[in-house]
């Protein structure tokens, strides 16, 4: 029996203007008119004929099977298709402090409307630009956010946009995808916080690494805060945490302590950590680098953008330095790497990535848009807030599986490792010096 299939195209009127109209968009229904039930196989076999309407006209919801759905998610942007939703209007508010983020006004701009435009719900999505982060403006903005009917705000403000939002303490629904919750000290119910954890990133990078500890750091202020804290972190973690120990222009010692328990001494463990912090003229290392033998065998920690990586990783082999291994947070997890380094350059890097969980139908749409969420983290974490809220508003599943602790995203961590073409997961090798080290514990003891 044929399937009869009535379909209700929209009618397309051309002509040219330079002014957007405000009348939106057709949708475009396809109703079924089959008596029969179409199982998995049934709509794959559609799907592989090509007949994508026959396939749409069972896939009026989510569907079970992950591919088919996905191909379903594909073809409502593309068709325009409406479906039935609930009654609740789709609201979002993003708050832009162009001057400040630059860019990304634009790109998380894009990354929400590209979410959005998958998903086939009427919305408004409405930027409020402000010119600073000042108290005045930002408590300006949100009573005009709050006075237009938005009870949702997309906020990626810097630290301390973030601190005057919170001392407003507004009673507003507010996410922020490039601030992590350790660094506020808000305890508002209303706040979200997006950013991904640099801290964990550095202490799982550290359980890689070897003594002496060599960082180099630019002059930003993620750059200071990276090395201050993976100092730190290296400095007072016991060599059973880590992989050794490490660097700093001074030495850092661990004195004896006295354990309460035992009256006993703790063993004395001095580690050596070098800091380097390159300014961004800086072109040349060859006063760091060039016959140090105090970096021998370390390990090298990059907190660097990627350009200046690059430079630091070209030098390295340059000058000949045998280091152990070089290790990066997130900073460095672009393919811009692969591209501008040599392979023997970057052969024994090790990379923490937060963005481990991928949509190809959004990947695609903001490709579309000209974005990027595969491997930049702000357009990513931007992603993950308007999936959170439109889960929140329409009480649709989430389409990302991100945990939330405490109002903070919680993003696994990978290692991965910069390989000729790509980036392949990392695999710790057995290294002799994890032998000796093991050795020398034992001895101690």
């Amino acid at each position: 029996m044929k399937k009869k299939l009535l379909l209700l195209l929209p009618a397309f009127v051309f002509a040219q203007s330079f002014i957007i109209s405000n009348i939106p968009l057709p949708k475009t229904y396809i109703q079924n008119l089959s008596p029969l039930e179409c199982n998995t196989y049934c709509m794959q076999n559609y799907l592989d004929n090509g007949q994508v309407f026959s396939f749409l006209a069972y896939a009026g919801s989510k569907l079970k099977d992950a591919k088919q759905n996905e191909a379903r998610e594909l073809f409502v942007p593309i068709f325009n298709l409406g479906s039935i939703h609930n009654s609740k209007q789709l609201k979002i508010a993003l708050l832009l402090p162009y001057k400040k983020i630059g860019k990304y006004a634009s790109s998380v701009t894009n990354a929400s409307l590209a979410y959005l435009m998958t998903k086939g719900h009427p919305f408004m999505l409405k930027s409020y630009k402000i010119e600073s982060e000042n108290i005045e403006d930002l408590s300006s903005v949100i009573k005009r956010i709050h006075k237009d009917g938005f009870e949702y705000i997309i906020a990626p403000l810097t630290h301390t946009g973030a601190k005057n939002i919170s001392n407003l303490d507004p009673t507003i629904h507010i996410y922020f995808p490039t601030i992590n919750k350790q660094d506020s000290n808000s305890t508002s119910p209303y706040f979200i916080f997006g950013a991904i954890d640099y801290h964990a990133q550095s202490n799982l990078l550290l359980k890689e690494a070897y003594e002496p500890l060599v960082i180099f750091s630019d002059k930003s202020k993620i750059g200071k805060a990276l090395a201050a804290y993976q100092r730190e972190e290296f400095s007072y973690s016991s060599i059973d945490d880590l992989g050794s120990s490490s660097l700093f222009g001074n030495t850092f010692s661990i004195f004896s302590q006295i354990n309460e328990e035992s009256n006993k001494p703790i063993k004395q463990t001095t580690k050596e950590i070098l800091n380097y912090s390159v300014s961004r003229r800086t072109t040349n290392l060859e006063s760091y680098l060039k016959e140090n033998e105090k970096i021998a065998d370390a390990t090298i920690i990059v907190n660097t953008p990627i350009i200046k990586t690059g430079m630091i990783l070209s030098q390295l082999t340059l000058y000949d330095v045998n280091e152990t291994n070089i290790l990066s947070t997130q900073i460095n997890y672009d393919p811009l790497l692969l591209s501008m380094t040599q392979y023997i350059d970057r052969k024994e890097m090790v990379i923490a990535n937060s963005i481990t969980e991928h949509n190809n139908i959004l990947i695609e749409t903001n490709a579309l848009l000209g974005n990027d969420i595969e491997y930049d983290w702000i357009n990513y974490t931007t992603t993950i807030g308007i999936d959170y809220f439109y889960s929140l508003i329409t009480g649709d599943e989430r389409t990302y599986n991100i945990k939330i602790k405490d109002n903070q995203m919680l993003y696994d961590i990978e290692l991965l490792q910069p390989a000729r073409s790509q980036f392949v997961r990392y695999i710790r090798p057995t290294r002799e010096r994890d032998f000796m080290q093991k050795e020398q514990r034992e001895e101690d003891q």
